[in-house]
This record gives structure tokens, C-alpha cells and sequence, in this order.
């Protein structure tokens, strides 16, 4: 009998934690559930370990009532959830598919501006863009003259680290910035002369940042929050809407991020405080229709994607933006958001594209 093996790869630390069940926010048994409804076996590989010449890889394998490292052939499928720094890792996922394997995913963490700069030449999809520009004093200037109130995000930046804001008040120019940019606490204090300070100079010296209007979005008992949108392949390779919840930002913090302390809620629990019942669910058609052409646009331009978290925000008056698109979205949002169901389905659409994926193959 031929075995139909799905490999996921994982980065360095989550695979190390596999023996001991401490993979952080990504469910195994969720893959191995839904794996098995396909006919699949998952096998969780690191990228470290994948022998092109010899065409093997080492990987943990359940079997037992727990995880067994075995050496097997490098799957036919894989399902990439790792984010990958070195240049050597990038090659070996390219050796991988010139030999004929399916990576989906290739890569998880296109920078900002690429997909600004992609989704703008788009009509439609840049018209739901913000405002951005690559930053620059001269481009910030500009904005500062144009807009009231600016986000400043790194174009690689990830869980909201690293985000200012600056925005003017009938005193001026104030600005919104974190201690450090791994675990911070804000700072909050008025421009001096339009400088911005020293340490948030050095670090735009450091880093690539973008420019954006920050969106006026709509607020329940004043704290603003977005959506984050699971769009995915699944069993017939066509894109659909897993689902979504709503990121709700903590009191007093402009951002919304889970790991930042924003809260998951059900997205129709969140709008009925802002909106009557038939604008809510105009809202999130339109939310659902803005995330499907977005994914099916990139998916024209990057390498097989097949698994996207968007962010979309709606303002008070019900217009919809792109705010990020996520290449490797952290599902357990939906966990939080008491939405059990949707969580597990977010983890069964890419085994379906695997089954999909295999069944192309042949």
C-alpha cells in the first residue's frame, strides 16, 4: 500500500518542542485530524534536515500514542509554515521544487511594501488601500501636511512590534512609540520642533519602514478593532473564506494584535455594537469579497499561496480597507473567539490542497 505523506514544516524551536507536545499556538492534533479525513499522514519536518541528494529528510511521525523521529523520504507535499532567514534555507526550498515537489507557501513573510506595491496596481483592490509610502523625512513631511493621524510600521515587522503612531491634537504633533521592540510598554510624548526622537530615529535608520495613513477605524466601547480574514485552498484548489474574527485592541493601545493584547471576539458580536443588523451583514460580504480578490490576485503573482490571514478594517461610516496580509496566519485567534469549529477548519483547508495538490500530481 502507497502512503500518501503530507510533510509540515516547521521552524527550528517549534520542531524541537514536538516530543514534549510544546509547539506553542500551532495544534498538531488538529493536522493529524485533519489529515486523516483525506487519507493523508502528516509528518512534521525542519528544513535543517531535508537531504536533496539523498532525497530523505528525518521527521516526527505519530505513531505509538506519541511522536517517533524517523528517516523517510522526502514527501511528495508540503506544506510550508516555517519563516526562513538564511539565504541557504531558500535554496534548499527551491532544490525541493525543481525536483517536482509541491511546497505551498513557499514563502511566509512577503515584506509590506511588496504587497502594497503589488495590490496597488490593481484597480480596485487600491482603492482600498490607506495612503503609504517607503519612509523617508522628506515623504513623512509630505504625509504630516496631508493626514492627521500616521501609523509607521516596519515593512517586515510581525505581531505589531516595532508600529508608531503619530497623530495632532489641537496642541500639535504627538507621538506613540514602544520602549523596545520586543516586549514594550508605550511611550507617549509631544514632538519637540517636529523631531522625532532619538530612539525612534535610530531605529527608521535601521530598519525599512512604511508610511500610512492610520485608518479611522470604527471603535466599540472605545477601542477600535479590525477583522482578520482566513482566506485558503482547499479540496477543489479554488480559494474561499475559512473565516474571520474580530481583533479588538486593549484600553488605550492603537493596536490589536493577539500577542499585543488585543482580544479575538465573533465578528458579528462586535459589529451589532456599532451597526444596525442589515449593515452588518453587508459589511462582511463586502470584507469577504475585498480578502477572496485579494487572495486570487497575489496568487497571480507569488508562488503558490494557498493559505493567507488579511487584515481588514471597516470605518464608523462602513468603508472597507486592506490593512496586512499574513503568509503564515496564526489560526488560534479563532480559539480565543470561543470559534472552535472554524479553528479546526482553518488547519483542515490546507490538508484538502494537499489532497488536491496529490490528485494533480496524478
Amino acid at each position: 500500500m502507497s502512503y500518501r505523506y503530507v510533510g509540515i514544516l516547521l521552524n527550528a524551536a517549534m520542531y524541537r518542542g514536538i516530543p514534549r507536545r510544546k509547539t506553542g499556538q500551532e495544534s498538531l492534533s488538529n493536522y493529524e485530524e485533519a489529515a486523516a479525513e483525506f487519507g493523508l499522514i502528516p509528518v512534521f519536518i525542519h528544513i535543517g534536515d531535508i537531504n536533496i541528494r539523498k532525497g530523505r529528510t528525518a521527521a516526527y511521525i505519530y505513531r505509538n500514542h506519541q511522536y517517533e523521529q524517523v528517516s523517510m523520504p522526502i514527501p511528495d507535499v508540503i506544506h510550508n509554515r516555517a519563516i526562513f532567514q538564511e539565504k541557504s534555507a531558500q535554496r534548499k526550498i527551491e532544490a525541493l521544487i525543481s525536483k517536482g515537489i509541491d511546497v505551498f507557501n513557499v514563502n511566509n513573510r512577503y515584506g509590506k511594501d511588496v504587497i502594497h506595491r503589488l495590490l496597488s496596481a490593481d484597480p480596485y483592490l487600491r482603492s482600498s488601500l490607506p495612503d503609504t509610502a517607503v519612509f523617508s523625512y522628506p515623504a513623512l513631511r509630505r504625509f504630516m501636511e496631508l493626514h492627521d493621524d500616521l501609523i509607521l510600521k516596519p515593512c517586515r515587522g510581525t505581531v505589531g512590534r516595532g508600529i508608531i503612531r503619530l497623530h495632532r491634537d489641537k496642541s500639535g504633533w504627538r507621538i506613540t512609540y514602544p520602549s523596545s521592540m520586543r516586549n514594550p510598554t508605550w511611550i507617549k510624548q509631544k514632538l519637540r520642533g517636529g523631531e522625532l526622537p532619538s530612539y525612534v530615529q535610530q531605529y527608521l535608520h535601521r530598519v525599512p519602514y512604511l508610511i500610512q495613513e492610520r485608518i479611522p477605524l470604527a471603535e466599540s466601547k472605545g477601542r477600535s478593532f479590525d477583522f482578520r480574514v482566513s482566506v485558503q485552498r482547499g479540496m477543489t484548489g479554488e480559494w474561499a473564506v475559512t473565516g474571520m474574527f474580530a481583533k479588538k485592541s486593549p484600553p488605550g493601545i492603537f493596536i490589536s494584535n493577539l500577542a499585543g493584547g488585543g482580544k479575538a471576539y465573533p465578528v458579528p458580536e462586535i459589529l451589532s455594537e456599532v451597526m444596525p443588523p442589515s449593515q452588518t451583514s453587508r459589511v462582511m460580504d463586502q470584507v469577504e469579497h475585498l480578502a477572496l480578490t485579494t487572495a486570487n490576485y497575489l496568487s497571480l503573482k507569488l508562488p503558490l499561496l494557498a493559505d493567507l490571514g488579511l487584515d481588514i478594517g471597516v470605518t464608523e461610516d462602513g468603508r472597507i480597507y486592506f490593512i496586512e496580509c499574513n503568509g503564515r496566519d496564526q489560526r488560534y485567534g479563532f480559539n480565543k473567539a470561543g470559534m472552535h469549529n472554524t479553528w479546526k477548519a482553518s488547519y483542515r483547508e490546507p490538508m484538502a490542497f494537499a489532497w488536491y495538490l496529490y490528485n494533480r500530481r496524478e
